[in-house]
């Protein structure tokens, strides 16, 4: 009975994560509000008392929602050994990613796990639609940027205006990498992105 124990408690944590993943896919152009169903600022409590996941919204950036702590370690590691023992990603560290906006096949609801080193994501878009005091030129247009710290075990989920109107991007540049006033040591970095596909119009 024992070792069923824990074997119950690792299926439920993983229904619970699947539950916040469909909270994260939620229909937000239905709704009324940009946030992941039933997201809120302060703990959720589910029906057995657990708390449940702490989502943020991002300030400047309108359907862009972070849980820092969506994975714990132990399922960061069994991630990462499944990752590595398929063999999908090749050695590519210190690389970045440029700054874009995701392709129009894929539907409204992005979520992005990070794994391994944290990084700083920055946002930006041309100035006009925000007014905050983010702002950057580049060359005659005046930029909006946003930066986001994503530790290892984050959620990240773009909707709305964050999926469509904002660029992603990781610089890993020298001197780029800065939160807080301090440089972050840059380690490899592994994430998996979730995106759905439009349905097809045939």
């Amino acid at each position: 009975m024992a070792a069923a124990e824990p074997a119950a408690a690792s299926y439920d944590d993983e229904l619970r994560r699947r539950e916040a993943l469909r909270e994260a896919f939620g229909d937000s152009s239905e709704s009324d509000s940009d946030a992941p169903r039933e997201a809120a600022s302060s703990p959720l409590v589910g029906r057995a008392g657990r708390e449940r996941w702490r989502w943020e919204a991002v300030p400047g950036v309108r359907g862009l929602w972070l849980c820092a702590d969506f994975l714990p370690s132990d399922d960061q590691l069994r991630l990462l050994a499944a990752i590595q023992r398929e063999g999908w990603f090749s050695d590519a560290s210190n690389q970045g990613i440029c700054a874009h906006v995701d392709l129009m096949r894929f539907d409204d609801g992005i979520a992005i796990v990070s794994l391994e080193s944290a990084c700083v994501m920055s946002f930006s878009q041309e100035c006009g639609a925000y007014d905050t005091q983010n702002t950057q030129k580049h060359g005659e247009s005046e930029w909006t940027n946003v930066p986001v710290y994503l530790n290892p075990g984050s959620l990240v989920v773009l909707s709305g205006d964050a999926r469509y109107h904002w660029k992603h991007e990781i610089n890993r540049k020298p001197g780029a990498q800065l939160w807080n006033g301090r440089e972050l040591e840059q380690h490899r970095r592994t994430s998996v992105t979730l995106r759905k596909l439009k349905a097809s119009p045939n």
